[in-house]
């Protein structure tokens, strides 16, 4: 079923990084989502009003929420989709972060809802009119949901979609919802303990709980997620891997929305050859990265000094030692300037974030290591913070 849905209604499938492909797929599964959903909740309303139950008609409200934030969901890949403007010269892709949260907002709200709704029920029970109808909808509702779980998920993994694999995991709470429901209500059925109240409470906590986790994801991109280490190694990786170029430092990575990704980063390159030259293969990586994997990438070009093996060999030891006080720690941009008393060492030192070491401290343990083995040395140290992972 899946499969037919994408090859009917996605035209270039596999082209997942297109922002016109992307609205397709959010198209494919919002309306779908919200043809299922409205079916759920007319059966299941109906059915819960016959019978009576509170914890029945308010998972019927569920899905009808659930429809609205689909409909949510597709607006957000409609707005993600439009093109860069005066206004926003990065796209606007962070519309599909936006979408993921107000989804994450909504089961909030239900969650709230139904504990509250649950709590009446408790306080003031009713009987609860248990019959086969009741387990047909029920069973047939949590069908239907267990499918559009695993629909929203693989899509969702398809395109790297927060806002999908958001309305995943809400399908699988209301698996887990309408499961308790039609266990209380067999329970309350063989026992005559009216449950539906405490079955309602149950599954609102946990889809209360749910959408906070949720939230908690979908507010993640917004604020500036450090992006996946691999990803990161994969960059470093394939910088390092064109000739002349010697090391990379500073990577920074800001991600505008799925398929919107700017990277920065300097290069460090042998100081004594032609600069025209090392300009010129820093284009090309830049523009192998934009070719072949769609990402925007401006390199800075370190001049480092090869034929001085003092300077070598100080940058190598003064490397080992920062890593003495944290392995995490690391240097670059290292350069000696004598003079007729001392000579002044200049280098860069990255912090890892959440380092308990402040600047000042962490420049004073560097210097007193660094002038133990060079008395000469005059450490003139620029901390910088890690933008990427404890390690770059």
């Amino acid at each position: 079923m899946t499969d037919w849905l994408v090859r009917t209604f996605v035209p270039d499938a596999d082209n997942v990084d297109s922002p016109t492909v992307r609205t397709r797929y959010g198209l494919v599964a919002s309306v779908t989502c919200i043809v299922c959903n409205v079916a759920l909740c007319l059966g299941k309303g109906a059915v819960g009003l016959l019978a009576g139950s509170v914890s029945i008609v308010a998972d019927a409200v569920n899905n009808l929420s659930d429809a609205s934030s689909n409909v949510v969901s597709l607006l957000g890949f409609k707005l993600a989709s439009r093109p860069a403007d005066e206004d926003h010269p990065y796209g606007h892709g962070r519309y599909e972060y936006l979408a993921g949260l107000v989804v994450a907002v909504l089961v909030c709200a239900i969650g709230l809802n139904l504990v509250t709704s649950s709590v009446e029920k408790i306080v003031h029970p009713e009987a609860v009119d248990f019959g086969p109808a009741v387990v047909v909808v029920l069973v047939a509702s949590m069908a239907v949901k267990l499918w559009m779980a695993a629909f929203n998920r693989r899509l969702g993994r398809t395109i790297s979609s927060e806002t999908l694999e958001a309305t995943a995991v809400d399908s699988r709470n209301d698996v887990i919802a309408t499961a308790a429901v039609l266990a209380s209500a067999v329970i309350s059925q063989v026992t005559s303990v009216n449950l539906d109240g405490w079955a309602g409470l149950a599954v609102g906590g946990f889809i209360l709980w749910s959408g906070v986790e949720l939230v908690r994801e979908a507010v993640s991109p917004l604020l500036g997620k450090v992006p996946d280490p691999e990803y990161v190694e994969h960059i470093r990786r394939k910088i390092l891997s064109y000739p002349g170029v010697l090391g990379t430092h500073d990577l920074m990575v800001h991600d505008y929305g799925p398929g919107r990704q700017f990277a920065s980063a300097h290069v460090e390159m042998a100081g004594e050859g032609d600069p025209f030259e090392q300009h010129d293969l820093l284009d090309n990586i830049e523009q192998d990265f934009k070719d072949e994997e769609g990402l925007v990438m401006t390199l800075h070009y370190d001049p480092i000094v090869t034929n001085d093996p003092q300077a070598r060999d100080m940058r190598h030891w003064i490397d080992l030692a920062v890593k003495s006080i944290d392995e995490r720690l690391s240097i670059h941009d290292l350069r000696c300037v004598p003079g007729p008393t001392h000579t002044n060492v200049i280098f860069d030192c990255v912090r890892p974030a959440g380092f308990g070491m402040g600047s000042s401290e962490l420049r004073r343990r560097i210097s007193e290591l660094v002038t133990q083995r060079y008395p000469q040395a005059v450490c003139k140290i620029t901390i910088d913070d890690s933008y990427v992972s404890p390690r770059q």
